[in-house]
């Protein structure tokens, strides 16, 4: 594997390491995440090129298509490079006409991880996040119940590492009692900044945070300061958005989604752009 990503790695535990720019494979399936890519054969190229780059962290769940996304990756990589590791997550179904439903009994969740495992083709997952909540912020309901199904699953040698997705401090703290979480999965990015207390606590706490949407939210004036900043840099401001996530915690690591080999280019590139302290703190104005 030509190991050439630049933007660092990130240790999710002992056994456990990934490439702090990562790839997000959710835009992969067709429209609303739901069926079939329009050209399957451009999709196994984008997953193949992710592997060529060095990238060593893939992000999918099996409700992206549903198990499109995951099968697409078998078909694409499997066997495994021994360095990559594969990110999913459980606690939600797609309905007949794609709507997406929580879907959070203890069983069913048990169920969703084998699931993986089979459209994965693999044994052993490196790491299940429990999504709990979905684009909204998180409230605190309680995850004890659900999280510790997954915690046996560990014990049972099919899930290495648990994480979170969706999830408040409080519940960070809940599933903490009763399993290591090694990473977060939450909204977030420069011109949404609700969680800026979670990803200072992740980095005090060598979890991972992981911002999906990292590109989204950005209102008219929000984004001429990115575009702004963009033009002074030589970069595009999709590149500048992201990163500025990576210079804003060494806890955050990057799972951007394209279908285009084109596009991962320019999002793997953007790991190899430091941010001047100048333009830094332009941007941090964009979400206060």
């Amino acid at each position: 594997m030509a190991n050439t990503v630049a933007g660092g790695t990130h240790p999710l535990a002992d056994d456990l390491t990934i490439t702090r720019m990562g790839y997000g494979a959710m835009q992969l399936a067709g429209p609303n995440v739901f069926g079939p890519p329009k050209d399957r054969d451009q999709a196994i190229a984008v997953l193949r090129e992710v592997v060529e780059l060095g990238i060593t962290h893939i992000d999918t769940s099996d409700f992206y298509g549903p198990t499109v996304v995951n099968e697409l990756i078998r078909e694409a990589l499997h066997p495994y490079p021994a360095d990559l590791r594969i990110v999913t997550k459980v606690g939600a179904r797609r309905g007949p006409q794609g709507s997406w439903d929580m879907s959070l009994e203890p069983e069913d969740l048990k169920a969703q991880v084998r699931e993986n495992l089979e459209h994965l083709d693999v044994d052993v997952l490196d790491v299940v996040n429990l999504r709990v909540g979905a684009h909204e912020t998180p409230d605190d309901a309680p995850l004890g119940e659900q999280f510790a199904a997954l915690a046996e699953l560990q014990k049972e040698g099919l899930i290495r590492h648990l994480g979170l997705s969706g999830v408040s401090d409080a519940q960070l703290t809940e599933a903490q009692a009763i399993a290591p979480v090694v990473t977060v999965q939450n909204l977030y990015n420069l011109a949404n900044r609700q969680d800026d207390a979670l990803v200072d606590r992740c980095a005090a706490e060598n979890i991972a945070f992981a911002p999906f949407f990292p590109l989204g939210g950005f209102t008219p004036l929000q984004s001429e300061t990115l575009t702004n900043v963009a033009g002074r840099l030589g970069a595009s401001p999709q590149q500048v958005a992201l990163a500025w996530l990576l210079q804003r915690s060494p806890a955050i690591v990057l799972i951007p989604g394209t279908s285009s080999v084109a596009h991962l280019h320019e999002n793997v590139a953007a790991a190899e752009l430091t941010l001047p302290a100048d333009a830094v703190a332009e941007l941090d104005r964009v979400g206060a």
